[in-house]
């Protein structure tokens, strides 16, 4: 199964653990990329991770992520038709950013779009081309999967 983590998903463990909100989505987004190592998963990387993660004013935090994407099975690159989809998704009020991270998941063909942003989160059943989902939910449903 293919999946796409953004950006705030990739930073949540950096985010401040004391809310138990933030340390659930941790675990989860941890425990996923448990699975992305065993192979049990394919996590898809992006142009847009790239840039979004090289303004990342903490180094550490920024080397940390860059290394998944050479765990990534694929890395997408900028073209036409994920720049079309992301204006489409732009017209749902989704910020651009967040346009072309869905837009890209879509274009690699993933499953799901996991993120910890509740903008995205709020727009997701507008999106039918991918599930958009939060890191403790997917591992509900892989769970049910089961």
């Amino acid at each position: 199964m293919r999946i796409y983590l953004d950006n705030c998903c990739f930073n949540r463990p950096y985010d401040d653990q004391g809310d138990i909100k933030i340390r659930l989505e941790t675990e989860a987004k941890l425990y996923i990329q448990k699975l992305i190592i065993e192979g049990e998963l394919e996590l898809i990387w992006s142009y847009i991770l790239d840039y979004e993660n090289s303004q990342n004013p903490f180094e550490e935090r920024r080397y940390s992520i860059n290394k998944w994407k050479y765990i990534a099975t694929k890395d997408i690159e900028e073209n036409e038709d994920i720049l079309k989809k992301a204006e489409k998704l732009y017209l749902i009020s989704l910020r651009r950013m967040d346009a072309l991270h869905v837009a890209c998941a879509i274009y690699a063909g993933c499953g799901y779009f996991i993120t910890t942003d509740d903008g995205i989160l709020r727009r997701a059943e507008q999106v039918k081309e991918i599930a958009i989902i939060d890191p403790i939910n997917f591992i509900k449903e892989l769970k049910d999967a089961d």
